[in-house]
């Protein structure tokens, strides 16, 4: 039963971290604000804007997955971190003409730290 509990929060960071991430990318697009995707984005306050707020979503996803853990919040929030770091890496490779190289890559290095953050949020 622990390892449903656990599954269920790790997938709650995820999804979490996910449609915050898409609805927020979705709003700026109909504003006009961020281009649509198929053109890609190389502006660069706009990348450190969607940067900045991907990064607030880990957090919560860090603190949700810790929040919901049967025990350990911390390893879940870092196995959030560590399933981020490896999906974003992905999108490394998948999308390196879509944006300036930066970006996925500091996606990718900040994963973790921004679960682990969520996690240490959890605990005090």
């Amino acid at each position: 039963m622990n390892v449903l509990k656990s599954i269920g929060a790790l997938i709650a960071g995820m999804m979490t971290i996910v449609l915050l991430s898409t609805l927020t990318d979705f709003a700026l697009e109909k504003q006009g604000v961020f281009p649509p995707p198929e053109q890609g984005l190389f502006i660069t306050w706009m990348l450190l804007l969607a940067f900045m707020y991907r990064s607030v979503y880990a957090v919560l996803g860090g603190y949700i997955s810790g929040a919901l853990a049967p025990a350990n919040p911390m390893r879940h929030s870092i196995l959030l971190g560590v399933i981020g770091t490896v999906a974003s890496s992905i999108g490394v490779v998948v999308g390196w003409d879509l944006s300036e190289h930066w970006y996925p890559i500091a996606l990718a290095l900040t994963s973790l730290p921004c679960t682990w953050l969520g996690a240490k949020l959890k605990l005090r």
